[in-house]
């Protein structure tokens, strides 16, 4: 499997709450919501279909799953949503229980194995592992060489700090860039390869 990751991203590098005012407010960010001016249904939301399409299983940090969960059960019927409920979906978490895993088909990957299990996950056969927000694994991933596609959605705003997916142990990694498009509302739709991301 490839792991694949796809992010909004201001132009400071910072991806946290980009959905809503409420969906992360640690360290005391007040911008949660960012995107919608910006978000393009038809190319940017387009980049969601085609990499949703394409993966056989979505990976998620616990607060980004806990958001996620707490949407996509309600929008049955839509075909994203339907897709969203039905895949195969993995959760690194240390607090949640399996009582609290009221999504349809998530399995728990308890944090202390959690570099372990994706590792095993990316040695299976099958399409992409797909990673959405999740800063805090997507930083782990990176910095474990564990990501082989970065798709970045880069949006003409500056949040003036909070959350980024980039690690800070002073490791150069260089990336390919595969394409780029401009939407009409002047995001940069980025799709970068690691060395390793033509496959196992």
């Amino acid at each position: 499997m490839r792991i694949v990751i796809t992010e909004f991203m201001s132009l400071d590098g910072v991806v946290q709450a980009p959905g809503g005012p409420d969906e992360d407010t640690e360290g005391g960010f007040a911008h949660g919501g960012w995107t919608h001016p910006f978000f393009d249904p038809e190319m940017v939301g387009g980049v969601f279909d085609d990499a949703l399409g394409k993966a056989d299983a979505l990976l998620f940090g616990r607060r980004t799953w806990q958001t996620m969960a707490g949407a996509w059960p309600e929008r049955a019927g839509d075909p994203f949503a339907d897709r969203m409920n039905a895949i195969p979906k993995y959760v690194v978490s240390e607090t949640l229980g399996d009582s609290e895993l009221t999504w349809d088909n998530t399995t728990r990957i308890p944090g202390d194995k959690a570099v372990a299990r994706i590792r095993e996950l990316y040695e299976t056969d099958g399409g992409d592992l797909l990673v959405m927000g999740s800063p805090t694994l997507v930083r782990t991933l990176l910095h474990e060489g564990l990501v082989d596609e970065l798709q970045l959605m880069i949006m003409p705003v500056i949040l003036g700090g909070g959350k980024t997916i980039f690690p800070g142990d002073g490791a150069l990694r260089a990336l390919e860039l595969v394409s780029t498009v401009t939407s009409g509302t002047g995001v940069l739709v980025c799709t970068y390869r690691s060395p390793r991301g033509d496959g196992n």
